[in-house]
């Protein structure tokens, strides 16, 4: 299960930040600007002890995403249609569940990591009135190497924005989970993915399950 943490550590530095919504005529850019130096002011108030403090990220990551991100959508997505369309009831729940398990983890193991980066966000091409969708373009900037260019994808639910995928550097977030969760697949089913999903956060601190 490594290898489901194969991301690029890009996906995880600031990305957690923008699991949050915004009211449906809100300015998307407007509300990622702020969210975003809302967990950079958090961060840097807690350098000292992010990676000696577990629970403290884990709070943080969970505080963030959980709430606010698309995880049905995230988790319909991140499989194969047919696998999914195949799926109990009880296998999607638990399979949201041990999912949403692994992104908190995966993001609060790279919050752990922070350094100083900075994120500037750019206005939606063509504007944001009247979509159900948008993208916003950003760019991570860092002290240590070159700008790292990351998309956000979201949607419109109700009242808000929710995001269900970013792309840094041209690879998407779910397109990576996908294939790693493909590679498992096509050595079993349904059932051997959720239990070495489960086994691999029960090693790893936990399972929300």
């Amino acid at each position: 299960m490594k290898k489901y943490f194969s991301l690029l550590i890009s996906f995880l530095i600031l990305g957690s930040v923008l699991f949050n919504v915004a009211r449906a005529d809100s300015d998307p850019v407007s509300m990622l600007t702020s969210v975003a130096d809302q967990m950079i002011a958090s961060l840097k108030q807690n350098k000292a002890t992010l990676k000696t403090n577990p629970s403290l990220v884990y709070s943080l990551a969970n505080r963030i995403i959980v709430p606010h991100a698309d995880l049905a959508e995230m988790s319909k997505r991140v499989l194969p249609p047919q696998t999914w369309a195949s799926a109990t009831p009880a296998q999607r729940s638990q399979f949201q569940r041990e999912f949403s398990t692994l992104l908190v983890r995966t993001y609060a193991s790279a919050l752990a990591e922070y350094k100083d980066q900075t994120v500037k966000f750019f206005p939606v091409r063509g504007g944001y009135q009247g979509k159900s969708t948008v993208q916003v373009n950003s760019q991570i900037e860092r002290s240590d190497g070159p700008s790292i260019a990351v998309t956000y994808s979201l949607v419109q639910r109700g009242s808000g924005w929710r995001l269900y995928d970013m792309t840094v550097e041209g690879v998407s977030m779910l397109e990576s989970f996908r294939s790693q969760f493909a590679d498992k697949l096509s050595q079993g089913d349904m059932a051997a993915l959720l239990r070495d999903l489960q086994q691999h956060n029960r090693t790893h601190g936990g399972s929300s399950s």
